[in-house]
């Protein structure tokens, strides 16, 4: 069964094949589904390059929202001082900005050019 672009997979970090966890811990990720065996990458080195892009589209509106809810308490800031205190505020936040973009950017991937996995049986219905 297939799980692409499914919301609570998505929300749940899963694997757009069989919904397991795609990583292992806050910095970790299994190179191959514990699961079903996909290869998250591709065996491609640079694969993830794509998400690198996710992240910023991820990390930029919520950058700019936490900007302007801070000028509605911090009114005599700068903008540079309101940015910079919304840019320290989202390091903490960098491990869940990794993990969505990674995961969004595979099962995009896999939506734009999907794979036929080894394990499929080419017979079967979805």
């Amino acid at each position: 069964m297939r799980y692409l672009f499914d919301l609570p997979t998505l929300l749940r970090r899963g694997c757009p094949f069989c919904g397991h966890r795609i990583f292992a811990g806050p910095l970790s990720m299994h190179e191959n589904c514990p699961g079903c065996g996909h290869d998250f990458d591709r065996g491609q080195p640079g694969y993830f390059t794509g998400a690198m892009y996710v992240s910023y589209a991820l990390a930029v509106p919520f950058i700019t929202l936490l900007t302007g809810i801070e000028y509605l308490f911090l009114r005599d800031w700068s903008l540079f001082r309101l940015v910079l205190l919304a840019w320290v505020l989202c390091v903490p936040l960098i491990p869940w900005f990794w993990q969505y973009s990674r995961t969004l950017w595979i099962h995009f991937d896999q939506w734009v050019d999907p794979v036929d996995r080894p394990d499929s049986d080419p017979h079967s219905t979805p």
